[in-house]
């Protein structure tokens, strides 16, 4: 697996491709809808396709960073009838666990390996190489794509077959999202009750609420500075909403989860969907009393 396809060389992406590149793999990325990381991968050393057809033609294998598993869907149903047995599909994004077991069982009709590797980390992570994965493939699959994902992640873990490593990652994006929307509504609260925020923040991160998450959005918020977590609502709302279909699918539910779902889908029916976490503490988008 030296020649690299890549699809999705945007936020997140686009450090992940640099890290493929600055190994020495041969890397051919596709259009984004953004130019500046094409433009700055293809200085780098990859090539752009014009098509999937020459992406496919180009790679060994093909990594996907995109956005739901309804885009991997149809990223996968286009790059289908141009891989060649033996190819590998690598989707590095959050997805549905259910999405993953079908189209690994199909891609597996045509001898075409589907590996999930959901990746934990932010921008900083991806561009230093320093993501985590949670691998959900066949021990022949997991195997053989190890060593591509240990360039750009400091930690590789095989939980399974296609479909745990995406049950792993929604749990752990449960966590994420619900310490953030405690820490945005604390804050919210703290401002409406008059309560300094940097006093607060300083106090916090001595005891046991302190946490990555906090230090991202506050540690920024206390300069009014609102972009310290870079992952945005519409984002979390699909996160939460892929928890809840696989809580519902062992049994159910907890109000917990409803609750921090209705967080966000609230955020984004009131337009917000493309605005970051840490936003939520913004003067435009912050509760008033």
């Amino acid at each position: 697996m030296e020649r690299i396809g890549f699809v999705g060389v945007g936020v997140m992406g686009h450090g992940m491709a640099s890290c493929l590149v600055a190994a020495g793999h041969p890397l051919t990325i596709i259009a984004h809808r953004n130019r500046q990381p094409v433009e700055d991968l293809v200085a780098k050393g990859a090539d752009e396709a014009g098509s999937y057809a020459e992406l496919a033609a180009a790679s060994d294998a093909v990594m996907l960073c995109v956005s739901n598993s309804k885009v991997v869907e149809s990223v996968v149903a286009e790059l289908k009838p141009h891989l060649r047995p033996g190819m590998m599909i690598i989707d590095t994004g959050t997805s549905s666990p259910d999405s993953i077991r079908r189209l690994a069982a199909d891609l597996a009709e045509v001898d075409i390996s589907f590996v999930e590797a959901p990746v934990t980390g932010g921008v900083k992570q991806a561009a230093a190489g320093e993501l985590g994965a949670l691998v959900g493939a066949d021990e022949t699959s997991f195997e053989a794509v190890k060593p591509l994902l240990e360039v750009m992640c400091k930690t590789v873990h095989h939980f399974g077959l296609p479909g745990s490593g995406n049950t792993a990652k929604l749990l752990n994006n449960f966590m994420v999202l619900g310490i953030a929307a405690l820490v945005t509504e604390s804050f919210t609260k703290a401002q409406q009750a008059d309560v300094d925020w940097q006093k607060l923040y300083d106090v916090v991160i001595c005891g046991s609420a302190d946490s990555g998450v906090l230090r991202r959005i506050i540690g920024s918020a206390v300069d009014d500075d609102f972009k310290g977590y870079v992952f945005d609502l519409q984002s979390s709302l699909k996160d939460i909403d892929y928890f809840c279909e696989l809580s519902k699918s062992m049994g159910g539910v907890s109000p917990l989860a409803a609750a921090v779902q209705d967080m966000y889908d609230q955020a984004v029916s009131e337009g917000h969907g493309e605005r970051l976490i840490s936003e939520l503490l913004a003067p435009d988008l912050i509760d008033k009393p």
